[in-house]
C-alpha cells in the first residue's frame, strides 16, 4: 500500500489578468478603509447580502452571501496596510468558477486623490474564457463605480 502524500486542491489559476481601477477624489487611506476592508465588500457590491468571517488577518476566511443564494468562500493570502494592498484566493463557490485569485491595491495620487486597482485572474468551470473575463470585468468595474459613488 502506497503511503498518503501531502496534496491540495488549491492552486493558482492560469488566465489573462482582468484589471479594473477607479480614481477617487479622497485621501488614499480613506479609499483603503473601504476597498481594503476584507470583511466589508458588501459595502460596495450590492449583490452581496452580507459577509461572515472565520478568523482574522492573513489566512482568515471570508464567506460572501449573495442575495440570489450563491456563496463564495475566500482566503486572505496577504495584506499590507502600509503598502495598501492585499491578495486572496477563492477556495469554494457556487458561481461556476474553478479557480480565482484577486488583488486589491490603493495608490495615492497626490492632489489628484487616490486610485484603487482590482486585479483578478480566474478559470471558469464551463464558460468560455473570453465570456468569463468579460463577466469579471463587468463585475469589478461595477463594484468600483460604487466605490467612486460612495467616496467621490
Amino acid at each position: 500500500m502506497t503511503p498518503l502524500q501531502p496534496d491540495t486542491l488549491i492552486r493558482n489559476p492560469a488566465g489573462t489578468p482582468v484589471v479594473a481601477s477607479v480614481t477617487v477624489d479622497c485621501e488614499a487611506a480613506r479609499l483603503w478603509d473601504l476597498v481594503g476592508h476584507f470583511a466589508g465588500f458588501d459595502a460596495f457590491i450590492p449583490a452581496l447580502s452580507h459577509i461572515e468571517m472565520i478568523g482574522d488577518g492573513v489566512g482568515a476566511l471570508r464567506i460572501k452571501f449573495f442575495h440570489d443564494g450563491h456563496r463564495v468562500v475566500e482566503q486572505l493570502n496577504s495584506r499590507d496596510d502600509e503598502a495598501m494592498c492585499m491578495t486572496w484566493t477563492t477556495i469554494y463557490n457556487t458561481l461556476g468558477v474553478a479557480r480565482l485569485w484577486a488583488a486589491m491595491r490603493v495608490q495615492a495620487l497626490g492632489s489628484a486623490g487616490a486610485r484603487a486597482t482590482w486585479t483578478l485572474i480566474g478559470e471558469p468551470v464551463e464558460m468560455a474564457p473570453a465570456a468569463f473575463e468579460q463577466f469579471l470585468q463587468t463585475f469589478a468595474d461595477s463594484a468600483l463605480a460604487n466605490v467612486r459613488q460612495r467616496l467621490g
